[in-house]
Formats: structure tokens, sequence, C-alpha cells
């Protein structure tokens, strides 16, 4: 039996996990990421950790590859440039170090591209040649695919939604720049705008109960839930601005459909239903009522793992 590994490195927590062809996990673990400054010594206790998942599969069982999903993460060089969120600094050649433990094919992409290959494989793009995936989660991240093939660019570097600019001179982002997409459309961002929305009115709310510290994405939806007027605007804002955005890419690609993922999509209609409304408002007369607006199927618990899996599959089927 053929099997995989799939990794998806994120700033607080690397997780990762045997996969099947199927799709099936068949194991699953995970290590700190912030716990080590250093690559190397991080990579050496991942694949300390990967053996041991290993040796606990049927003997017959041959490990065909690895596939990591990692921030900034470059497919052609196997490289993670200066990632944000991650404590390692500059250009790390990870694909260079993971072999030196496994002798195997390993692929590394950024993790929003990852899942857009794994939606397509596994998931809500199953079957279809063209759809962008959006990832909505501390940030955006997201993944283009066009006749069935993932969009890198002439540096492996395409397809960065998250980082193109809402407001010329709008809030700081993590990656030095202003206005950009993700400190308005993720998980944070609608935080970000729920407190803006507290300190220029004076509306009773309940999230009023909460400092700004502890306020999150969680706590907004379940005052939105109890239709709390400063929590559903700000739903209703961050929906324009991913509609806005996203009726943008369409106008690019021409996609089938948008699959959108991650912790903010958990909210349901209260962020699906504004974002759906405005991304038809913004299109293009030719592109209205076209653009599907799904939900990832893949199970949350391992789907970037599974994305990440799924880089050596859909190679290994070329």
């Amino acid at each position: 039996m053929k099997v995989v590994i799939g990794i998806d490195i994120g700033g607080t927590n690397t997780v990762f996990g045997i996969i099947d062809s199927e799709g099936k996990c068949l194991a699953l673990s995970s290590i700190s990421t912030n716990e080590y400054d250093n690559p190397e010594i991080f990579v050496s206790f991942l694949a300390r950790a990967i053996n041991k998942l290993i040796v606990s599969l049927p003997f017959n069982t041959r490990l065909a590859g690895i596939g990591i999903g990692a921030p900034n993460g470059n497919f052609y060089k196997g490289t993670v440039e200066f990632a944000p969120n991650l404590r390692w600094k500059g250009i790390i050649n990870l694909v260079r170090l993971v072999k030196e433990f496994f002798n195997v094919p390993v692929i590394l992409t950024n993790d929003a591209n990852a899942a857009a290959i794994g939606e397509m494989l596994y998931g809500a793009a199953k079957g279809m040649k063209d759809f962008i995936a959006v990832t909505l989660g501390t940030g955006v991240g997201s993944g283009f695919v066009v006749n069935g093939k993932l969009v890198y660019g002439h540096d492996g570097f395409a397809g960065e939604l998250g980082h193109t600019i809402v407001y010329t001179n709008g809030r700081e982002c993590g990656c030095g720049r202003k206005g950009c997409l993700e400190t308005y459309a993720s998980a944070t961002g609608i935080t970000r705008t729920a407190v803006e929305m507290l300190g220029n009115s004076s509306e009773n709310s309940i999230l009023r109960n909460y400092s700004a510290s502890e306020l999150n994405s969680k706590i907004i939806c379940e005052a939105a839930v109890c239709n709390d007027k400063i929590a559903t605007e700000a739903f209703n804002y961050t929906g324009k601005i991913l509609g806005l955005k996203l009726a943008d890419a369409i106008a690019i690609t021409s996609p089938e459909a948008i699959i959108l993922s991650g912790g903010l999509t958990l909210a349901g209609d209260l962020i699906l239903k504004p974002v759906r409304h405005y991304m038809e408002y913004y299109l293009l007369e030719i592109f209205k009522n076209k653009i599907s607006l799904l939900t990832s199927t893949l199970n949350s618990e391992n789907a970037a793992v599974l994305g990440a899996a799924s880089l050596v599959w859909n190679e290994a089927a070329k």
C-alpha cells in the first residue's frame, strides 16, 4: 500500500499525517512550530515524529512522497521565503532539509495552494478545472486553478489575493504594507472591524462585555446570531470587501466556482450571504449568476494535511 505524508506548517503548530491514495487519513499528529527558531532543529524533530507514525503502519506500507504546505512556500525552489508568521528568517531550503531524512520526492507550496489541490482531488472542486480556493483564517490565503493546473507564476508566488490592496492607506499588514485584503476579510480582520465600530459608536452591544484583546471572530459570530447590531454590521462590512475582491479575481480567471474554507466560514450565512450579494453586485455583467460560491467539503480537522498530501498524489497523476 502506498501512502504519502502531508505536512501543514503553521505559525504556532505543525500538523502532519499519513494519507492514502483515496484521501483517507490513517494517522495524524503535530509538533510545535514556534518552539524552534532554527529550521534545521525543527526538521530533525519533525522527522523523528513522522517516523514514529510510520512504524505504526502495516509492514507492506510504502512511502511514496511528502507534501508540505507552508507560508510563503515556493513550489519551484522548495524554499520558504521571508514568512512573516514564522520564527525562521530569510530564505529556508525546506525541501533540502527534509530530504536529508527521507529518500522520497518532497513537494512544497504555500498552504493555500495546497488547500486548492486538496479541494480539486477530494473536496468541493472535484471535477472542476477552473476555480479559486480562498482560506479565511488568521490571514487570507488563495490558490488559483486554471484549466486543471495551479497557477504559480514565473517565480512560484502567484495567487496572493490576500495581499491585494483594499485601501491604499488602510490597516497595517504583517507583510509590511497597508490596506491588504487579509487585514479586513480574515478572522483577525473582522475582529479589528468590530473594535473600530465599537469605538466609533455608542450603540449597545454584547461585544462591549469584552476587551479588544479578548474579542475574536467566534464571539462576534455568537453576538451576530443574537442579532447584535454591531456584530451584524461587522459581518456585512467584511462580506462587502471580500465580495468586491472576489469579483475582481473572477474578472481575471473566470472560474467555475469560488471555494471558501477556514475558521471564518464557520459563521455560515452570516458571512456567506453578504459575500455572495456583494460579489454579484460588483461583477461585470458577463459574469453575473455564473459563479458558484461554495464552502469546503473537506474535514476541517485534517483538511490542511490532506491538501499538502494531495500535492504528491497530484504530481503522480500527471
